[in-house]
């Protein structure tokens, strides 16, 4: 196999394993703290534009890696909706509809018309690389408005995950000439490292200041200091 060709699967297989520690964090174990509702409804969205992507230009590993994502970030979506009952989540879904749309345009303009699936994919591409950017700013967003939140919800290997999946993916699409894959990625990977960034920066916050609880002479326990955020290790 060529050895670009093994990049992708590379980045695919990175793209399918990533999801899953949310997904044990959120559906497993039900904390869904720290999560952006916006952010959960694009992990749906994207993946589902991305298969139809990928039957337009014949790429089989960008359906099989955004079969398995698109399912695991519908299993968080649920357990977020679950979690948070009202229209603010719904609303959140305004962006995703959207993506939804596009994606159903573009396949039913390659199915119902003279224009081929790869002019049609290197629209939805285009579209696609302009959403990224769009659905890669709410979980940053959110975090960064407020380092002190609970972000226990939040795992930290997924997005490491997310990192290194993203840098592949990212020289995949350069060296495959492909714009809307490598422009995606490259926001993908910007708004995973900032988020691992702060992740780590509260992490380090607590550690830090919430000091064991101990007992002086006098039998007071001193407790951890409060208004500290609170970060999944894993």
């Amino acid at each position: 196999m060529h050895p670009i060709a093994l990049l992708g699967w590379f980045g695919a297989a990175l793209s399918i394993a990533l999801p899953w520690p949310q997904v044990w964090r959120s559906c497993v174990k039900g904390r869904t703290t720290g999560l952006s509702v916006a952010a959960c409804w694009m992990g749906v969205a994207m993946p589902a534009a991305w298969i139809t992507y990928g039957l337009l230009t014949g790429e089989t590993v960008q359906v099989v890696t955004n079969v398995v994502t698109g399912s695991a970030s519908l299993g968080v979506l649920t357990a977020v909706m679950v979690k948070n009952r009202s229209r603010r989540t719904l609303r959140s879904a305004a962006g995703a509809a959207a993506i939804f749309t596009a994606a159903g345009a573009s396949a039913a303009v390659a199915g119902l018309t003279p224009v081929t699936g790869t002019q049609a994919a290197a629209v939805l591409g285009t579209i696609l690389a302009v959403a990224s950017l769009i659905s890669a700013v709410p979980q940053p967003l959110s975090l960064l408005r407020d380092r002190t939140q609970d972000m226990s919800g939040l795992s930290p290997l997924r997005w490491r995950l997310a990192a290194a999946a993203c840098g592949s993916w990212m020289t995949y699409g350069l060296f495959t000439g492909q714009p809307a894959v490598w422009a995606s990625a490259m926001v993908g990977l910007t708004s995973a490292l900032i988020v691992c960034t702060v992740l780590l920066a509260a992490t380090r916050t607590t550690r830090r200041t919430a000091a064991p609880a101990v007992v002086p002479a006098r039998g007071v326990v001193r407790m951890p200091a409060r208004g500290v955020a609170r970060v999944a290790t894993a």
